[in-house]
């Protein structure tokens, strides 16, 4: 607090007034089974410091008043490699060592949109995650794993609306209600556009496959979060932090002012969108910029937006550390590196977590790898401390410095984009996109920072410095051409045993509901993926009324 606001009578009321709700709020969590006190046996308060205090508008300590001393993170470890079968033996080994949700990583042509037997798919199918060619592949995923009471995050964009349809149908089959599927599906098009280049259709479109299922979701699943608006992959191509803030917020906004014009009242989506953050290994930086995306979200929706339900105020986050930090040089390095970035998270006051693997710069991770970078998180709840205290580095004037920079420098970019979209950051999201705007800004920054480690100002630990001592040999995680040939296979016996009619129908109410915006697509996917009809079969029925999307080249 100023000097001058200590002076002013009213402004100490209000700090009062505000405390006491939140002591209030906090009274009347329950609270975990755990002795809040430090490793010596000193008691620690829950909240040191002034307002704005954790749960209380515009959420800068917090989006919760207890956060996690009433619960911990979710530890959400990232899975997925070769068939569906392999994949389900990974996730019931992570449940099994104390993992508390589920993450899914899909195989390149999966995320492309591609069945395995496209001639795209060639030697990349189960390579980089699982592959989920059918309904019947969706089963095997998630088999013997009760999806009413396991969170399921799934990383996959340009057909997003497709494999959700899959999770629906196999709910439906295993007796799980929809409303009771709690998770989150990535389904963020624009960052694709900006960085990772993994879309299918244009943007336009693609935004309205988005809208439809926040409608959906909406009406029929209240647990599920139907975008996480994604800075990681702007991040990992490049970005700065800031940048990485601004470009994601802007997004967000983005699709908030599409569902609006789509029809849908501010607060009846709003609290199902959720954001997913990198978290880097500069340690303030990252910390200011999660309590600045914070802060930022709630002001916009609240101010620009008119949102007024306090729910869609929260920017709730998931955070993976950094896989772009990591090195093949002395792979163990990246334990370290990944505890540091985790501790950044949690101090930061993100909801869920994932730590990547020591070995991830060189292939997919091993069990034991994968079973380290969650004991790494758990170490970080358990035996450090930090959970036993909301927000405990605010008011740290450094803190307090960088979380205004961030915020400040987000800002200016919210303003250039409102400028080239004459008010409307949707209109100047697309036409960042088809300018060049984004593309160029991450590509300037990388190109900034990989001069300053070839110049060597920029030190990274076993790379261009501290390089003597042998790395030996990894155990790494090998994918084999049996796995594709058992996946072709398996494919073939699908579209062998399916009813071609069926499947014939329900392709075409699939593209019949495309070329009619006023339609909601996702019945006519959840009908047409219960036929067996194969991924890029769905996505071909679109693809004949959206188009593909073709980068232009920015001179």
């Amino acid at each position: 607090m100023t000097a001058e606001a200590s002076q002013d009578p009213t402004a100490n009321e209000d700090d009062q007034a505000a405390r006491e709700q939140w002591e209030n709020a906090y009274a009347a969590q329950t609270l975990r089974d755990a002795d809040f006190e430090t490793m010596s046996g000193v008691p620690v308060d829950p909240l040191y410091g002034e307002g704005p205090y954790p749960g209380q508008y515009p959420f800068t300590r917090g989006v919760y008043p207890t956060m996690y001393r009433s619960r911990l993170w979710t530890m959400r470890m990232f899975a997925g490699f070769g068939t569906a079968e392999d994949t389900n033996g990974r996730f019931k080994e992570l449940l099994r060592a104390g993992g508390t949700g589920l993450s899914t990583a899909f195989d390149m042509p999966t995320l492309m949109g591609r069945d395995s037997d496209s001639e795209w798919a060639l030697g990349e199918v189960g390579r980089a995650g699982v592959a989920i060619d059918t309904l019947s592949d969706m089963e095997d995923l998630f088999a013997d794993i009760d999806l009413g009471g396991v969170s399921t995050s799934m990383t996959i964009n340009g057909p997003a609306p497709i494999i959700m349809a899959m999770y629906i149908a196999v709910a439906e089959k295993t007796g799980v209600e929809r409303s009771k599927l709690a998770g989150t599906i990535q389904n963020d098009i624009f960052k694709e556009y900006q960085a990772q280049k993994e879309y299918i259709y244009p943007p336009r479109p693609s935004v309205r496959l988005i809208t439809d299922m926040m409608k959906y979701t909406s009406a029929e699943m209240p647990k599920w979060h139907p975008v996480s608006i994604s800075g990681y992959h702007i991040r990992e191509a490049g970005s700065t932090a800031a940048q990485e803030l601004a470009f994601t917020l802007a997004n967000g906004f983005a699709y908030v002012e599409a569902a609006i014009a789509a029809g849908l009242d501010v607060d009846d989506f709003a609290p199902r969108l959720s954001f997913f953050f990198n978290s880097h290994l500069d340690f303030f930086e990252e910390i200011g910029k999660f309590r600045a995306a914070r802060r930022i979200w709630a002001k916009w929706m609240k101010e620009r937006y008119g949102a007024k339900n306090e729910k869609s105020m929260l920017c709730r986050f998931h955070t993976q550390t950094a896989g772009v930090s990591l090195t093949a040089q002395q792979p163990e390095n990246n334990i370290a590196r990944v505890a540091i970035q985790a501790l950044a998270g949690a101090l930061g006051g993100t909801q869920s977590l994932h730590t990547d693997a020591y070995d991830e710069a060189m292939a997919l991770p091993t069990e034991k790898s994968a079973r380290v970078a969650l004991r790494t998180q758990q170490i970080v709840a358990h035996e450090t401390g930090v959970t036993n205290v909301i927000d405990p580095l605010g008011g740290a004037p450094y803190v307090e410095w960088m979380t205004d920079e961030m915020e400040r420098r987000a800002e200016e970019i919210f303003e250039h984009l409102d400028a080239m979209g004459n008010g409307s950051i949707l209109e100047g999201v697309y036409e960042g996109i088809e300018n060049g705007y984004f593309v160029g800004e991450i590509a300037d920054a990388s190109y900034r920072f990989e001069r300053g480690v070839n110049a060597g100002r920029r030190i990274i630990v076993g790379v261009n410095e501290f390089t003597e001592g042998d790395d030996g040999e990894q155990n790494l995680l090998k994918i084999d051409a049996e796995t594709e040939d058992y996946q072709l296979k398996r494919l073939e016996t699908v579209k062998q045993a399916r009813d071609s009619a069926a499947v014939d129908v329900a392709l075409a109410r699939v593209t019949a509901d495309a070329q009619d915006p006023t339609v909601n697509m996702m019945p006519a996917l959840i009908d047409a993926v219960k036929t067996m009809a194969t991924e890029e079969e769905v996505v071909m029925a679109m693809e004949s009324v959206f188009g593909t999307y073709v980068e232009q080249a920015i001179v």
